[in-house]
């Protein structure tokens, strides 16, 4: 046992577990949110506003509650994420106009920011802290696995409950409400397993306040080091990218399955299967991460620009499926491929940052991942409402080629910072990892 309580594989048990627990949820109301809205008479421009202020308060806040989380610690600010999560979701049951779903969304939007870095940043420093200097990437990639398990199951339950509960829009709701209920239990599992890694030497309200005056600090010293640093540029650009990317598939995606199904009930079943699988194949793409580093030469830049590439091709034949059988099988392949970048470029983040920037570090490239996510939000279904669905898939097929292009500069040119592990070297530096997933 460590002085923290906790053991590496403890802890690396813990935040696997309580990943799949946290993305559960989501994949229960991803099916249903787009669509609850649209019967509810929201237009596809509104729903984009809509989400637009998910996208807007997250970012907002995601630096700032990323600084909260290293100068207060990881599990109070996990725990007043799911508490805004729940809130959100009973709001949306009850939303019938587009300032309420738009009040519900900015209360996901606060869960969001608050749940971007803490659980991942907790694992890395309880590891590091039992074994200085010890390799995290097989944690990450089995928590990219169980992530796409939760979202998986979740997606096959949202999918299907409203086909069980009944007709009307109120069959749409019941998906968010077993999602509240789900997201109180990983509230009970946060503040039993996520135990805390130092010793304040305040408690309550004291200790609150002064980790509050603490976030300037530490986020102006974490901007200091992203624009110094080359690679996290660049991994700061390719999280933009892929916000853009997967809002066009999030956002759009149940509207076009709606329309190849033939009617919005249709079009919730099969986007929930075709979620299902598609989160699944991005949690075995986590777990084929090293095999494709491998099929690189153990190039992390190269690896990254092939995967982009061929989930660019996988966006193209989502655009141009005939079927639905055709697009939930272009779904699953893209979210394969990209799955398999995520524990590649997460651990050259990781290598590139400290222990008391860790929490910031992920913070920031989940402010880059919202803002593209908002960009996509006010773009796609613009996009879409002028020359198609389609249209709008092609748009973020575009978008993987330059993701493809960036990759290819991830070289780091100086040693990782003390208490991260080196992954296989590549040509150029050490291999290393990134996360592109956004919800």
């Amino acid at each position: 046992m460590t002085a923290t309580g906790v053991t590496p594989r403890q802890a690396q048990r813990r935040y696997v577990g309580l990943t799949a627990l946290r993305w559960l949820p989501i994949g229960i109301s991803a099916p249903v949110t787009v669509l609850l809205m649209t019967a509810r008479g929201l237009t596809p421009t509104d729903i984009g506003l809509v989400v637009a202020v998910y996208g807007t308060v997250a970012m907002l806040l995601e630096l700032p509650t990323g600084g909260l989380s290293d100068a207060i610690g990881h599990r109070p600010v996990l725990a007043l994420s799911a508490l805004s999560t729940i809130t959100s979701l009973l709001l949306m049951v009850a939303a019938d106009d587009v300032v309420t779903f738009a009040v519900a969304w900015g209360a996901l939007g606060v869960g969001r920011a608050l749940d971007s870095g803490p659980l991942e940043a907790w694992y890395v420093d309880a590891v590091h802290t039992a074994e200085p200097g010890a390799d995290v990437t097989r944690g990450l990639s089995l928590a990219g696995a169980a992530d796409g398990l939760g979202l998986s199951l979740g997606a096959v339950l949202g999918g299907l409950l409203p086909l069980v509960v009944g007709d009307d829009s109120s069959a749409l709701a019941a998906p968010l409400l077993v999602a509240a209920g789900l997201t109180a239990v990983s509230l009970v599992a946060v503040l039993v397993l996520v135990v805390p890694l130092r010793t304040a030497d305040r408690s309550g309200a004291a200790a609150i306040a002064a980790g509050i005056r603490e976030v300037p600090r530490v986020v102006r010293g974490t901007a200091v080091l992203v624009t110094r640093d080359r690679v996290l540029r660049l991994l700061l650009v390719i999280s933009f990218l892929t916000g853009t990317v997967l809002t066009a598939l999030e956002l759009i995606g149940p509207l076009h399955f709606a329309d190849l199904g033939g009617g919005l009930r249709e079009g919730t079943a099969a986007y929930g299967v075709t979620m299902a699988v598609a989160f699944a194949a991005a949690g075995l793409g986590a777990l084929l991460a090293p095999a494709a580093r491998r099929a690189a030469r153990g190039s992390v830049p190269w690896a990254s620009a092939a995967l982009s590439v061929l989930g660019g091709s996988a966006v193209v034949a989502v655009a141009v499926a005939p079927t639905t059988v055709v697009a939930a099988a272009a779904f699953a392949v893209f979210y394969l491929f990209n799955g398999g970048s995520w524990p590649l470029r997460q651990q050259l983040m990781h290598d590139q940052t400290t222990a008391s920037q860790r929490s910031t570090t992920v913070s920031a490239k989940s402010f880059a991942l919202m803002l593209g996510g908002l960009a996509g939000n006010l773009l796609h279904p613009r996009i879409a409402e002028a020359a198609g669905n389609p249209a709008a898939f092609l748009a973020a097929a575009a978008a993987m080629l330059l993701i493809a292009a960036v990759s290819l500069g991830l070289r780091p040119t100086r040693v990782p910072v003390t208490g991260a592990a080196p992954a296989v070297a590549a040509p150029g530096g050490p291999a290393t990892a990134e996360v592109t997933r956004s919800s």
